[in-house]
């Protein structure tokens, strides 16, 4: 027969009440969590707190101004709060700007927008309306905001935008030592090649081997200013030589 003592019996009241206040204890942080929380989304949602008040443009703008950059961003409406502000929105109205290459958007607590801006660098007119940067990509900023940079004016179909620009260069270089510079480059629709000079002259290059019709050109150029009289034109779509064309101050030009 066992004998049972008072101490071998169990508290049980004790060890309910501890384990239910633990558990009262414990739903109570939970609920100071939820509450603090609840506390912070709403006042993160409250436009009244920490908002926006200065626009601070960076970048080295020559064909922008900071107040350009500034009202494309105010005409989006009002600033928002730090929180609320929509970055994305902002950066999509500067990037519209014709001039804006790149732009970063940001925001420096507490009250600060700061807007990055990189300009297109420009290097020639394209078809007359557009204008190409360095690396033959057109924009569609206007063509008169650099009218006094002597541009090179480059045409062609859609989509050889950076093949032109890179025979341009190319044809600047073969031309170099006669001293004229590129007016104009035109690559036309059925791909034959023209350039005009600053001083008027007319260079048909044709559709094919225009680098080594250029050359030719170059290594003739001593002998036709020899003549001392103004080209009109130079044909050089044939296997060898050149057909030119002279102009005449009076009377139609003769070949």
């Amino acid at each position: 027969m066992t004998n049972v003592t008072a101490d071998d019996v169990p508290a049980q009241p004790s060890m309910f009440k501890e384990h239910w206040g633990g558990l009262v204890f414990l739903v109570f942080v939970i609920l100071g969590i939820v509450w603090s929380l609840l506390r912070v989304l709403s006042w993160m949602g409250d436009e009244k707190q920490l908002p926006l008040s200065q626009i601070v443009v960076q970048g080295q703008l020559t064909h922008l101004s900071s107040s350009e950059v500034r009202d494309a961003v105010l005409h989006l409406g009002p600033l928002s709060s730090f929180m609320l502000q929509d970055v994305d929105a902002i950066h999509g109205a500067i990037s519209s700007l014709p001039w804006v290459a790149n732009v970063a958007v940001r925001k420096q607590w507490p009250d600060t927008l700061k807007v990055n801006v990189t300009e297109y660098r420009p290097e020639a007119v394209w078809n007359g309306s557009q204008l190409l940067d360095v690396t033959g990509t057109a924009f569609s900023a206007n063509p008169e905001d650099v009218a006094g940079e002597g541009l090179v004016s480059l045409h062609g179909p859609e989509g050889s935008e950076h093949e032109v620009l890179e025979a341009w260069r190319e044809m600047r270089r073969i031309l170099a030592p006669t001293k004229l510079e590129i007016a104009a480059l035109a690559l036309n629709e059925r791909r034959s090649w023209r350039v005009v000079t600053r001083d008027g002259t007319r260079i048909e290059l044709g559709r094919e081997s225009r680098e080594e019709r250029l050359e030719r050109f170059v290594s003739l150029f001593d002998e036709i200013n020899e003549t001392g009289r103004a080209i009109q034109y130079v044909d050089l779509r044939y296997d060898t030589g050149a057909a030119v064309g002279w102009k005449a101050p009076n009377a139609d030009s003769e070949e």
